[in-house]
C-alpha cells in the first residue's frame, strides 16, 4: 500500500473509532437507565459529559496542537483516547462511567482537530477533497456498521462488551499510528503568529456575519441533538422497540445518508445552498414533530420516519457547512472553525440536557413531555431559516 493511502486508512479508522465511541452511548440508553437506575436528565448527563468536554478541548487544542510534531501529539492524545474508552468498558458504576466519558471526550475533540491539521499538512490541495471525503466517510460507516454492531453485541451480552471492542481497536490504532503516519514537523519550522483563545473570541465575537453564522450552528444543535439523544430510549420505552431492533434504526439512516449525503452536495452547488438549505430544513420538520408523538406503532413506519429524520438532517447540515464556511476569509477560516466547531459540541451537550430535564418516567417506565421536546426543536430549525438568510458568504 502505498504511503499516502496507509495515512488516510489509519486516520479513517481512528475517525470511525472515534465516532462509533461518541455515538454508541445513545442507543445504549435503555440499557442503562434500567441497570443503573437513573433518570433521563442523569442519562442526558452522560451524553452532553462528553460533547461538553470535546468541545472545550477542541477548542483550546487549536492553540498548542501546532507547537509539536503531529505523530508525537496524535499518539499521545490517542493514548488518552484509549484510556478513557477503557474506562468506559470497565466502569461499575454510573459516576465512574461519568467520569470515563469526560475524559474520553476531552481526547475524542483533540483527535478531531488533529485529523484535519494531519490531512491539510500531508495532502495537496487538489487532493485533499477525496483524502476528507475517504475519512469523514467513516461517519457513514460507524453508523451503517459500527452502532449496530455494538448493539448487537451489547444486547447478547452487557452494555460493556462495545467499549471492550472499541478499547482493543483504540489499541491496534495506536500500532497503525506508529507504522504509518510519519514524522510531520514541517509546520515548527515556520515563523507564525499564533493568535491567542481571546484574540479569536474578539475576532469572531467582533464580527457581525459570522455571529450570525456561530448562531446559525447553535440553533441547528438545538433543533436536533434535543430530539438524538433520546431517540433510542423513546422507541424502547414508548413506541415497542426492542433493544436489539434499535440497529435497524442505524442501519436504515446511515445507509440511506451514504447515498444521500453526496447527491444533496451536487444539489447544492447546482440550485444554491440557502434554498437546498431551506427545503431539507422544512421537510427536516416532519419527522420531528411525528417522532415526539409515537405511541406503539409498527416498526416499517417508524423505520421510514426515522430515515428520514437521518436523510434530512444530514440535508440541512451539507449546506449549512458551506455557508458557515464561506463567512470567513482564508487566512483565518481554520481559527473560525475551530472556535464554531467548539461551539457546536457545547451547544449541543445543551441541548441534551435541556432535553434531559424536561423529559420524565411514568410508573410504567414510558418517557414523558417528549411531544414539549419536539416542539422545542421544531421552533429553533424554523427559526434557522431566516438567520441563514442573514448570513452573507464573503469567500
Amino acid at each position: 500500500m502505498k504511503p499516502e493511502k496507509a495515512l488516510l486508512w489509519t486516520l479513517a479508522a481512528i475517525n470511525f473509532i472515534h465516532i462509533v465511541d461518541f455515538m454508541i452511548l445513545m442507543p445504549l440508553g435503555p440499557q442503562l437507565m434500567r441497570l443503573f437506575e437513573i433518570s433521563p436528565s442523569e442519562f442526558s448527563l452522560l451524553v452532553s459529559s462528553y460533547t461538553f468536554s470535546a468541545g472545550i478541548s477542541s477548542f483550546f487544542g487549536a492553540f498548542f496542537l501546532d507547537r509539536f510534531d503531529r505523530k508525537k501529539i496524535l499518539l499521545w492524545v490517542y493514548v488518552g483516547f484509549t484510556i478513557g474508552t477503557l474506562g468506559c468498558a470497565l466502569s461499575p458504576n454510573y459516576p465512574i462511567l461519568l467520569a470515563a466519558r469526560v475524559i474520553s471526550g476531552v481526547f475524542g475533540g483533540l483527535t478531531s482537530a488533529l485529523i484535519l491539521a494531519i490531512i491539510g499538512d500531508v495532502i495537496p490541495y487538489e487532493k485533499r477533497g477525496s483524502a476528507m471525503g475517504l475519512v469523514m466517510s467513516a461517519f457513514s460507516f460507524a453508523s451503517v456498521m459500527g452502532v449496530p454492531l455494538g448493539l448487537f453485541l451489547a444486547s447478547l451480552s452487557d452494555w460493556h462488551t462495545p467499549f471492550y471492542i472499541l478499547g482493543g481497536l483504540s489499541i491496534l490504532a495506536l500500532g497503525m499510528i506508529v507504522k504509518f503516519i510519519p514524522n510531520i514537523a514541517g509546520h515548527l519550522n515556520q515563523e507564525i503568529q499564533r493568535p491567542s483563545p481571546i484574540q479569536v473570541i474578539s475576532r469572531v465575537t467582533g464580527n457581525s456575519n459570522q455571529m450570525r453564522a456561530i448562531t446559525l450552528s447553535i440553533m441547528m444543535m438545538f433543533g436536533q441533538f434535543m430530539i438524538i439523544p433520546f431517540l433510542s430510549p423513546f422507541n424502547v420505552a414508548n413506541v415497542g422497540f426492542s433493544e436489539m431492533q434499535l440497529t435497524y434504526i442505524y442501519i436504515a439512516g446511515g445507509g440511506f445518508t451514504i447515498f444521500t449525503s453526496p447527491w444533496v452536495g451536487k444539489l447544492s452547488d447546482k440550485y444554491g445552498k440557502l434554498k437546498v438549505f431551506t427545503i431539507f430544513m422544512v421537510l427536516n420538520l416532519v419527522p420531528i414533530g411525528i417522532i415526539t408523538h409515537l405511541g406503539v406503532t409498527p416498526i416499517p413506519f417508524v423505520l421510514m420516519i426515522t430515515t428520514m429524520f437521518f436523510v434530512t438532517s444530514n440535508g440541512r447540515y451539507v449546506p449549512a457547512a458551506a455557508i458557515i464556511t464561506g463567512t470567513a476569509k482564508p487566512e483565518n477560516r481554520g481559527s473560525f472553525l475551530s472556535f464554531n466547531s467548539a461551539v457546536q459540541q457545547i451547544a449541543a451537550g445543551f441541548a441534551s440536557l435541556i432535553a434531559g430535564l424536561i423529559i420524565g418516567e411514568n410508573e410504567l417506565g414510558q418517557l414523558t413531555n417528549f411531544n414539549i421536546v419536539g416542539y422545542l426543536a421544531i421552533f429553533f430549525s424554523i427559526l434557522c431559516i431566516p438567520l441563514a438568510r442573514r448570513v452573507k458568504v464573503i469567500s
